[in-house]
Parts: C-alpha cells; structure tokens; sequence
C-alpha cells in the first residue's frame, strides 16, 4: 500500500499557445490537510481540473491509493471519491439547498420517482454534521457566500469523497466566517477525509496544512513542511525572486485637498458620512464587514444614489446621479467583485480596458480599433498582466490578473481620484507588489487614492490616513499612521 491517498506524476497539460502544466509532481497523505500555493497563473486551477476530470493531461499519471487511475470526467472523479468546492460557487442559485446537495445523485423511489422527503431529511442530517442549520429548503441565490460554502462541503459529503478539494474558499469571507470555515475542514480530516487547501493567505495555511506545495509558472518547485519553511523563504519560491518590499509604499509630499465628502448619509446604509482627501494621499476605509465601506463608495459614484450629503472635487460640489457622471468629473472605481462588476468575461482584454472611454478612440461614429489596441496593449503591460494578448477573452485569465486588467480600465481615464475596493482581494503575494506598486505611483502622480480593505497589514502598510467605519458610521480617523497598531484599528472598528 502506498502512504499516499494520491499521487500525481509527471502531469502536463497544454493549451493552445501555452502550457498550463509542465512535468508537475504531487502527493497527498490519508487524513492530511495539504496547502497549495502560488501566484495566479501559476497553475493551481489547471491542476484541479485535471484532478476532476474536467481537463485530460497530455502526459502523466496519476494514483489513488497506489493504484493508477483513469480520470475521464467529472463522473469518474465522483466514482473515486474526489469533489473540489471552487473559489467562484458553481451552485444552482434558484434551486433549493437539498437540489444543490443532490444534483446528479437524487434519491429515488422504488417507483423511480425523487424521493423528496428522504432527500430534504438527509440535507438536513449532512448540514447538521457540518454544524449548520441552514432551512433545506431554502433557495441556494438567498444565502450568504458563507452559507453557499457550507452547502458546496455538504454536496461533497454526500458522494462519500475522501478528497477534497477547496480552491480559495476564504476569500470572500469574514474573519468570524473563516474561522467556522477551518472548524469544517479540521472536523473532515478529524473525519478521515483528505483536503488540497488553496489559497493566498498565509494564516490559512498556518492555521490548518502540515504542509505545502509551491507552483511556480506552471511547475513543481517543491513540498515542504509548513513548521519546516519560513514566510520570507515561502514568497520567495512562489514568485521566483526576492520581493524586498511587500509595500512599496513612496514617501509622497501630499498637496491640496482635492476631495471632500460631507454628511453623506442613506438611510439603513450609513449616516453622516465626512472626509477629506488631498492630492498624492491614499486614504485607508476598513472597519468589520458590513460597516458600510463599499456602500459609502457606491454612494459617491452614483451607484446607489446617498439620501443626503454632499461631494466635493476641488472645491466645486458635484451632482452625480450615474457613474459616468463620476468619471466624467474625474472619479474612477474598481469594484470588490471584478467578475460581476469589473469585466464582461466573454469580451477580449482590449474591450473591456477601454470599455468606459470609447469615446478617446472614435472619430465620428468610427472605432479607430488599431489605436484602442495599442492603447489596451500599453496599459496591460504597465500593470503586468499575464496574457498571450489583447484578444485572449477576460475570463481565460486567473483572478489576479483579472484585477489588473480592471485596474488598467482605470487607468485608461482621465481621473483625479481613484477609488479602490478590495484592490488585493484574491491575488497572490507577487501581484499584490505590483498592484501596492501602482498605488503609490498613483498617488506619486498627484492622484487621491481611496482604499477599501479588510487586511489590517496592507491598511497600515499603505495609508498615509486610516478611517474607521463602525456600523454605517465613522468611528475614527488616523491621521499618524506610524504609531497606529492593528488593536487600535479594531477597538474603534468594534467598540460602541
């Protein structure tokens, strides 16, 4: 018998124009949680793929228990006891929870009818050994991105897997959510299960993997021990090179206010809402999920208009109804979730860069298309986007390189103030550089810089002003950022 549940040997995969994996080892031990790591791109998604059965490897093989196995698809995968919960749920929102857990494996009667009631009770069984109390019933579209998680680990369980697969699971959640999260999957492996845990955080892997595995532009660069390997050396393996500054942050002399909210208010969202912004200054807004951050944002783009308030852009109160009223003043915003809000995935890289700004590229009712790809291509590669080309479509790309084609959209505008929401979220440590990079050139450049965030080490590796928001209100304001501490941030983001 092997020591291994599976092994993978050797796998390569190609598309057309690259190669997604080149000779890529793996092995996962019975009842281990192994951390997978590497900067988008670096092959993670492929390797899942292949795993499941939704992608056949040119060369390689691989071994469940010793034993060499065929994996042809998906139905092959299940048979072998192996489910992956994705990053980007791939549940059916208006179906019912029970539907979701059942998909492709109902219970039947001895008539050949589903067995509704014994399928709603044993829903209600899988969620209650997770320590979920999530309504069966319930319509899968009405739950949090929390509860859609619980449900997907449920649906795994009840195909009897024994290897699991979780792609970027914490991403979108709360700290309070993740810990529920790691309770779940330690209870698995406690249960025998085996667990690949992807994801960019280090705590994650901290907190739960006894070890680690590290791609790099589509290889195996090694396995280690994760008491056995350090963060400096952990980086380095990932992106290939020393990353001397995680916060490239330039000491900026910050000029005259260039932008001024005051008393922005909408009713059940937040409520007297002031700030200023100066010119060359990025200005920090965190507080727990839910205290009103993105909305405040929403409000001054013209999203979702505020009930009461005002915005002011050197000086001059603005009326902005719509968020073409916000750029045309000269307020550009990057949305917290790029895929719904930031790109059209089925448009091309150029399109989606000079979607908002089509208008610097027309001549009478013409596109001159030849100048608005040159102008994509230059932008792309200011920010670094790994891409064959102008034309590959925006949902072939890995989330972080998504975010930069969204950040090149920005700054494809003509802007003063550039707004920020969850600039790093899902990106790997390599391309969170380059974005940190882009923000202080930014504000180098005399731009103000809004940042929505959650992660307390780049709020206070990169704000020159940290605001605090605490149930749709500000709590505090920290305009010396040196001497401010993570406990600070959290007592007036949680305090009354």
């Amino acid at each position: 018998m092997s020591d291994y549940i599976l092994e993978l040997k050797g796998i390569t995969k190609i598309f057309p124009g690259v190669k997604a994996l080149d000779n890529v080892h793996f092995s996962l031990k019975e009842g281990e949680i192994h951390a997978l790591m590497g900067e988008n791109g670096a092959g993670k998604s492929t390797f899942i793929k292949v795993i499941t059965g939704v992608h056949q490897p040119e060369a390689g093989e691989i071994f469940i228990r010793g034993q060499k196995v065929s994996i042809k698809n998906p139905k092959d995968a299940q048979n072998l006891s192996i489910a992956a919960i994705y990053q980007h749920g791939t549940a059916y929102q208006h179906l019912s929870v029970t539907e979701n857990i059942f998909i492709g494996h109902e219970k039947m009667t001895k008539l050949k009818t589903i067995n509704w009631k014994q399928m709603h009770k044993d829903a209600a069984a899988l969620l209650n050994r997770l320590g979920s109390s999530i309504d069966p019933h319930s319509v899968m579209g009405n739950l949090t991105v929390a509860e859609q998680q619980i449900v997907e680990i449920a649906k795994a369980i009840s195909t009897n897997a024994k290897i699991i697969i979780m792609d970027e699971p914490t991403a979108a959640l709360s700290k309070r959510e993740c810990e529920e999260l790691y309770r779940i999957t330690e209870q698995l492996r406690d249960e025998g299960c085996s667990i690949i845990f992807i994801s960019h955080r280090f705590e994650d892997m901290y907190r739960l993997a006894s070890r680690v595995t590290v791609f790099r532009d589509a290889q195996y660069i090694g396995t280690w021990d994760v008491d056995g390997i350090s963060n400096e050396v952990l980086i380095t393996k990932m992106v290939g090179r020393e990353i001397s500054q995680i916060y490239p942050k330039q000491d900026v002399e910050m000029g005259e206010e260039i932008f001024r909210v005051d008393k922005l208010s909408k009713t059940g969202y937040y409520k007297d809402v002031s700030f200023s912004l100066h010119k060359g200054e990025i200005l920090a807004m965190t507080g727990l999920v839910g205290a009103g951050r993105t909305e405040v944002c929403q409000g001054i783009m013209g999203i979702e208009k505020p009930d009461s308030g005002k915005v002011y852009l050197e000086g001059k109160a603005l009326s902005i109804s719509h968020p073409s009223d916000a750029m045309n003043y000269g307020i550009g915003y990057l949305p917290e979730d790029r895929q719904k809000q930031g790109l059209i995935l089925d448009w091309s890289l150029g399109q989606n860069v000079t979607l908002a700004t089509l208008e610097q590229f027309t001549h009478g009712s013409i596109i001159n298309q030849r100048e608005e790809r040159q102008k994509s291509k230059e932008l792309l590669e200011r920010v670094k986007t790994k891409a064959l080309s102008v034309f590959d479509k925006a949902s072939s790309l890995s989330g972080g390189n998504q975010q930069k084609v969204i950040v090149a959209k920005v700054l494809n505008s003509d802007l003063k103030v550039v707004i920020l929401d969850e600039p790093t979220k899902g990106v790997d440590v390599g391309a969170k550089a380059q974005i940190y990079e882009i923000m202080s050139g930014l504000a180098a450049q005399g731009y103000g810089v809004i940042m929505i965030s959650s992660e307390m080490p780049e709020v206070l590796g990169m704000a020159d002003t940290i605001l605090v928001m605490k149930e749709g209100r500000v709590s505090k304001i920290f305009s010396e950022v040196k001497s401010v501490t993570q406990e600070q941030i959290l007592e007036a983001a949680m305090n009354t």
